[in-house]
């Protein structure tokens, strides 16, 4: 029996027409920044695609480039700039950012209340915490991609323990009443770990990883992974074709959890925006 394909365009989709309808309700074009240091060429594409689907939903959007050479003090400066300006909802810094810049630095120095990547402490508090705050980017598009799963004491996976995902993705999911499972490297019997799982998240960042007999029957596969194989193909976490013939639905790469991020990243900027302006 061949799984159910997630299909992540198609919910992403949905969910952009939905904020653009809200945001022509609302009467105001809610801010978004998206400061990007360097020149790495996958961040000028994403932010690229970032900032065409803000405009799209109505959103004001738009990126400060600043030179490789920036230094951390003119990057936190630029920072503090926007969290004082009134015009400004969501700020995000693009990450990597180049070597002599401490990332965590720059994420602390973002309010809390317009951090769109949901990566502040105290952001990261409030979701551990059990209380309302902006979430990852990532880990809220999965939750979007498994409505119409039933979470409710289902027994979920998490495999990988990043600060981006895996974490965030363990608490979502255990305030949807699953009984959540963080696996990692370290992890004993791994794959007897993940076939476990009624619902796997494969956050780990290793080509192909997850294999056919590391998942069970009619799980619920979704692949965070995106790594580029020597042939030029992009291919997730999971061995897509051997696990679809085993899993009840699957959430693809390209074409899965990829396109939520951006959505979700509009919806916590539309978010963030109703909360500053009442």
């Amino acid at each position: 029996m061949a799984a159910r394909i997630i299909d992540g365009k198609a919910v992403a989709a949905q969910l952009r027409a939905g904020l653009a309808a809200r945001v022509a309700a609302a009467g105001y074009a809610p801010g978004l920044v998206v400061v990007r240091v360097g020149e790495d060429p996958a961040s000028g594409v994403y932010v690229r695609n970032k900032d065409r689907a803000a405009k799209e939903a109505g959103f004001a959007s738009r990126t400060i480039h600043l030179p490789e050479a920036t230094t951390q003090a003119q990057l936190l400066a630029q920072i503090a700039a926007l969290n004082a300006d009134d015009a400004v909802d969501g700020i995000l810094v693009q990450l990597p950012l180049p070597d002599h810049i401490d990332a965590q630095a720059a994420i602390n120095a973002v309010a809390p209340e317009k951090d769109v990547d949901g990566f502040h402490p105290i952001n990261a508090g409030r979701l551990a915490s059990g209380q309302p705050g902006l979430v990852p980017c990532t880990p809220r598009g999965v939750m979007h991609l498994l409505a119409g799963t039933e979470l409710r004491g289902a027994r979920a996976v998490v495999l990988g323990r990043s600060q981006i995902v895996g974490r965030p993705m363990a608490q979502l999911l255990l305030g949807a009443d699953c009984t959540v499972t963080i696996a990692h490297s370290r992890t004993r019997d791994l794959a007897a770990e993940c076939a476990r799982a009624d619902i796997l998240v494969a956050a780990v960042g290793r080509a192909e990883m997850v294999r056919a007999d590391w998942v069970k029957p009619g799980a619920t596969i979704i692949d965070v992974g995106i790594n580029r194989l020597a042939d030029g193909r992009l291919v997730g976490d999971v061995a897509f074709d051997e696990v679809a013939a085993v899993a009840g639905a699957i959430a693809p790469v390209p074409g899965g959890v990829g396109p939520m991020t951006i959505a979700c990243l509009l919806e916590n900027t539309l978010d963030a925006a109703m909360a500053r302006r009442g």
